[in-house]
């Protein structure tokens, strides 16, 4: 049985590193089902969290206090049915918001929307990935001062300078998804893992989601 914890570790540059569970396998605690109009339902199945295929955007959104800065998002997911993105994760960059496509438009965009208005298909963070139907894949997200990066599995897909960048949400319901959330797009995914690592910095912050009714 998996429950929250926390775990302190160092990491190679010895930096201390508090890593933590957000999905315990068992239950949505922490989380809420994201406000997506035709959203699909959320299942716990064998201990996966599956977001079920909706009308366009299904979703899960983290309930509490988010680091801004200075962290690493690991999602551990794989496609159930349909041919879109099944793990996008939207996270805070200091004052603002991003979000990790993997598999968009048709299933094979990789990047972040957005950049200076554009988003993952348009800016120069777009990649190709051909994602195969119920393989498990581990996407990382990594946000310091001044830079995004991303990976999957072992592969570095994006590394960007974003320090004189205007980074934001696409338009649309994705800004449901703040301060942290994973969404699919006409198709289900589930989810095995979220992990959490706060890494040290003297940046280090935390956003706080939006209240019911704001």
């Amino acid at each position: 049985m998996r429950r929250f914890f926390l775990i302190i570790v160092f990491c190679a540059a010895h930096e201390l590193v508090q890593a933590e569970l957000l999905f315990d396998g068992l239950s949505l605690k922490g989380w809420r089902e994201t406000d997506f109009a035709g959203h699909g339902e959320i299942e716990i199945k064998a201990s996966n969290l599956v977001i079920n295929a909706g009308a366009a955007l299904s979703g899960i959104t983290w309930t509490n206090a988010f680091p801004t800065n200075n962290f690493e998002i690991i999602v551990e997911a794989k496609k159930v049915l349909g041919s879109d993105f099944f793990a996008a994760m939207t996270f805070p960059v200091d004052g603002s918001h991003a979000t990790f496509v993997a598999g968009g438009w048709g299933g094979g965009v990789v990047g972040i929307s957005s950049l200076d208005g554009q988003d993952a298909s348009e800016n120069e963070t777009v990649k190709y990935h051909k994602f195969e139907m119920n393989q498990w894949y581990r996407f990382k997200v990594k946000v310091t001062p001044g830079k995004i990066e991303a990976w999957i599995d072992e592969k570095e897909m994006v590394n960007i300078d974003i320090k004189a960048r205007k980074v934001s949400l696409r338009h649309g319901e994705i800004d449901l998804n703040k301060p942290f959330g994973i969404a699919t797009y006409q198709t289900s995914g589930a989810i095995r893992r979220v992990e959490l690592k706060r890494l040290s910095g003297p940046e280090a912050k935390s956003v706080k989601p939006p209240q019911a009714g704001q």
